[in-house]
C-alpha cells in the first residue's frame, strides 16, 4: 500500500499544471486515496491543484477541509460538505446546495493533521487576499505578517497585480527582502524602504543579521562571517572551550581537583603510570601522568591545561550570519545602522516632547504660586490644596453635566471662581494678619493645607474620583513609531501658553497689572500714589489661587483626583518659582522648562527608578541655587533687595 501512495504522490506532483480549469469535484475524486491518507509530504500538489483550478467552490472546499467539514460517501466516493445533525450528517454538495442526510457510518470524515491544515491555510491566502471584503483582506495580511513564509510571496504578488494596495505592497517588500528569489531583488527591497523606521521593517531585517557562534579548524569557502573571535581577547577561554565540548569537538575539561583525586586513586607502588609520586610536583608533570593513564585506558578522556591550550590554538572561532549571502547582510546592516541613528534622533525628540509636556504641567501648577509668592512674598503651603479644589470642582461638574466637553468648559471658569473665592477668604481671614512674618505664614498655611485635605476626605472619601477627558482628547498624536504625545498633554501645553498670554496681558495692559507691579516694586511709594496695597494683595492672592484651581482641572484629566493631589505638585511648584526667579513670570517659565528637562533626562538615564530621579533632581537644584541664588531670571531694582 505504501508503494501505491508513493506512486500517487509522484503523479500528483503534476497536478497544479494539469488542474487548471478542472472542476474541484473531479480533482477530489481522482485523488481520493491520497486525500484519505494525507500528510504534509504528499498532499501539497492536490491542495495546489484545488487552489489553481479556478472552480468557484475551491475556497469553500479548502476551508471545509481544514475545519473537518469535508467528507466522502464510502459507497461511491462522492465528496460532500458535512455538518453534524441528529446523530448523523447533514450533507451539502460541493457547490453548497443541500444534498440530504446520511448516517455517520456512511460518511468518512476527513481529519487533516496540523501540517496539512498549514498547507491549506497557505493556499487559502490567495483567495482571502483577493476577497472584496476589506476586513478579510486585512485579516489575511495580518496572518501573513504574523507568520511569513516564502510561499506567501506568489499569492501576494498575484493579488497586487489585480488590485494595488499600499499595505499589501509593503508586506510584499518585507517578504521579498527575506525570501526573494535573487540577491539583487532582496537588496533592492531593503533599499526601497529608505528612511522608514517601521517596527515591522526592523523585525524583518533583524533575522538577516542574526549570528551564531561556531568553531572550525579551517573555515570552508562560502561562509558569511560576521567576525572572528580570539580566545582570551574577544572570548573567554573557558567559554571558547565549552563551545568545543558542546559541539563534540573536544573532550570535557579536567578540573584540578578531579585531576588530583584521579592521580591519588591510581598510585601503585609509589608511582602513577610509571612516574614516581615525588616527581609529580608541578602542574605539567601531573598533566603528563594523566595523559599516560589515558593512553593505558585506565581513566576516561579529559583535557588537561596543556591539551586545552593546544586545542584552542587549533580551532578558529567565528560568528556566522544566519543569512548566507554577504550582500544581503551588508545591506541589512546598513539599513539597521541608518534606522538606529534616526531612532536615536527621534528618541531625543520624543524626550524633548516629554520634557516640554512636563514643563507645561509644572508651569501651570506654579503660575499661581509665582503670583502669590513672587509678588506678595507669602509662602503658601496650601497652594496644592487649591489645585486639589479645582480638580474636585471638575469632578462635581461632571456629575451634573454628562457631556464631557461641555462639563470641562463649565468646570474651568467655575474652578477659577471657587478657588478665587477661597483664596480671597484665606487672605482676608489669615494671611493679611501675617504679612512680613514668613515663619508664621508658613505654619498657618501648612495647617490650612491639612485642614483642607481632611475636609476633602470627609466630603469625597479617600478613593480616587474620575475626571474624564472628552473623547477628542483620547489617544496621542503620533509622528512615527517613536515620537508621540498624548492629546491631553498637548491641551495642557496650550492651556499653559494661554495663561502665560493672559497673565502678560493683565500685568502689562490693565490697571490691575500696573498697580500689582507698583506694589511689588515699592509698596510704600504705591500707597502714597493712591494705590491700596491691601486691596491689591487680596486680588493678587485670589488671582493666584484661581489659576491654581484651573490648573487642578487640567491636571485632574490625567492624574488621580484625591485629597493628596496637590501634595504631588507643591514641591515642584516651589522649586519652579525659586529656580526660575522670584517675582518674574519668565523666570517661572524658564524654571519649569529646566526642572521638566532635568527630570526627564534623569528618568531616561535611570528609567527603572523615578523616585531616584526626583532625588537627583533636587540635588541638582540645590547645587544650581548655590551658583544662582536669585534664580535664572533675577529681579532688578529695589524689588530685588526685598
Amino acid at each position: 500500500m505504501r508503494y501505491v501512495l508513493i506512486l500517487l504522490a509522484v503523479l500528483a506532483s503534476a497536478l497544479p499544471v494539469l488542474a487548471q480549469g478542472t472542476p474541484a469535484a473531479q480533482i477530489l475524486s481522482e485523488n481520493r486515496a491520497l486525500i484519505e491518507r494525507s500528510s504534509r509530504q504528499t498532499i501539497g500538489p492536490v491542495i495546489e491543484a484545488l487552489a489553481s483550478s479556478g472552480d468557484a467552490s475551491a475556497a469553500a472546499i479548502l476551508d471545509a477541509w481544514a475545519d473537518r467539514r469535508l467528507g466522502f460517501r464510502e459507497s461511491d466516493g462522492t465528496f460532500f460538505l458535512i455538518e453534524p445533525a441528529d446523530g448523523g450528517w447533514a450533507l451539502r454538495d460541493l457547490a453548497g446546495a443541500p444534498a440530504g442526510t446520511a448516517e455517520r457510518g456512511e460518511i468518512a470524515q476527513l481529519r487533516p493533521n496540523s501540517g496539512v491544515r498549514g498547507l491549506i491555510a497557505t493556499a487559502l491566502v490567495r483567495f482571502q487576499l483577493a476577497d472584496p471584503d476589506p476586513a478579510r483582506r486585512s485579516a489575511a495580511l495580518a496572518s501573513i505578517a504574523r507568520d511569513p513564509a516564502p510561499e506567501h510571496l506568489a499569492p501576494l504578488r498575484a493579488a497586487l497585480a489585480q488590485a494595488p494596495d499600499p499595505a499589501m505592497a509593503r508586506l510584499e517588500r518585507l517578504l521579498t527582502l527575506r525570501f526573494g528569489a535573487s540577491v539583487a531583488e532582496r537588496v533592492a527591497a531593503i533599499e526601497s524602504f529608505g528612511a522608514d523606521l517601521g517596527l515591522d521593517l526592523r523585525a524583518a531585517l533583524n533575522p538577516l543579521v542574526a549570528t551564531r557562534r561556531t568553531a572550525v579548524e579551517s573555515a570552508p569557502e562560502g561562509l558569511n562571517i560576521a567576525r572572528e573571535l580570539v580566545p582570551g581577547r574577544d572570548l573567554p577561554r573557558e567559554e571558547a572551550y565549552d563551545l568545543l565540548v558542546a559541539e563534540g569537538l573536544a573532550p570535557a575539561r579536567l578540573s584540578r581537583s578531579t585531576l588530583r583525586e584521579t592521580l591519588v586513586a591510581q598510585i601503585r607502588d609509589g608511582q602513577v603510570a610509571g612516574i614516581p609520586v615525588a616527581a609529580l610536583d608541578s602542574p605539567e608533570a601531573r598533566d603528563r601522568a594523566y595523559t599516560a593513564l589515558e593512553a593505558q585506558g585506565l581513566v576516561p578522556p579529559g583535557a588537561t591545561e596543556d591539551e586545552v591550550t593546544a586545542t584552542l590554538d587549533r580551532f578558529r572561532f567565528l560568528d556566522l550570519y544566519a543569512e548566507p549571502d554577504p550582500a544581503v547582510t551588508e545591506a541589512a546592516s546598513a539599513a539597521l545602522a541608518r534606522i538606529g541613528r534616526t531612532v536615536g534622533l527621534m528618541q531625543a525628540a520624543d524626550l524633548a516632547l516629554d520634557a516640554a509636556s512636563l514643563a507645561s504641567i509644572y508651569f501651570l501648577a506654579a503660575i499661581g504660586l509665582a503670583i502669590t509668592f513672587g509678588v506678595m512674598r507669602v509662602i503658601n503651603m496650601a497652594h496644592g490644596e487649591f489645585i486639589m479644589m479645582g480638580a474636585y470642582t471638575g469632578y462635581v461638574v461632571q456629575q451634573w453635566i454628562a457631556d464631557y466637553t461641555i462639563s470641562i468648559l463649565v468646570a474651568l471658569p467655575l474652578a477659577f471662581a471657587v478657588t478665587f473665592a477661597a483664596g480671597v477668604a484665606m487672605e482676608r481671614l489669615v494671611i493679611r494678619h501675617l504679612y512680613r512674618r514668613p515663619l508664621e505664614t508658613l505654619l498657618a498655611t501648612f495647617g490650612i493645607s491639612i485642614a483642607l485635605q481632611q475636609l476633602a476626605k470627609n466630603i469625597f472619601g479617600t478613593q480616587a474620583r474620575p475626571l474624564t477627558a472628552p473623547a477628542w482628547l483620547d489617544g496621542a498624536l503620533s509622528f512615527n513609531d517613536v515620537v508621540s504625545i498624548s492629546y491631553i498633554r498637548i491641551a495642557i501645553f496650550v492651556l499653559a501658553m494661554i495663561f502665560l498670554g493672559v497673565f502678560l496681558f493683565i500685568m502689562t495692559r490693565t490697571r490691575l497689572g500696573l498697580e500689582v507691579r507698583a506694589v511689588t516694586q515699592n509698596p510704600s511709594m504705591a500707597a502714597s500714589m493712591g494705590i491700596n496695597p491691601d486691596r491689591i494683595n487680596m486680588l493678587t492672592f485670589g488671582l493666584g489661587s484661581g489659576i491654581a484651581g484651573i490648573a487642578g482641572v487640567a491636571i485632574g484629566l490625567f492624574a488621580k483626583v484625591t485629597s493628596e493631589l496637590g501634595q504631588d505638585y507643591i514641591v515642584q511648584s516651589f522649586m519652579t518659582v525659586v529656580v526660575g526667579g522670584v517675582g518674574n513670570i519668565w523666570g517661572t517659565l524658564a524654571g519649569a522648562a529646566m526642572i521638566g528637562g532635568v527630570q526627564k533626562g534623569i528618568e531616561w538615564l535611570n528609567p527603572s527608578n523615578t523616585l531616584a530621579a526626583q532625588t537627583y533632581m533636587i540635588l541638582f537644584i540645590i547645587i544650581f541655587i548655590q551658583f544662582r541664588p536669585r534664580g535664572i531670571v533675577a529681579l532688578k531694582g529695589r524689588a530685588a533687595g526685598d
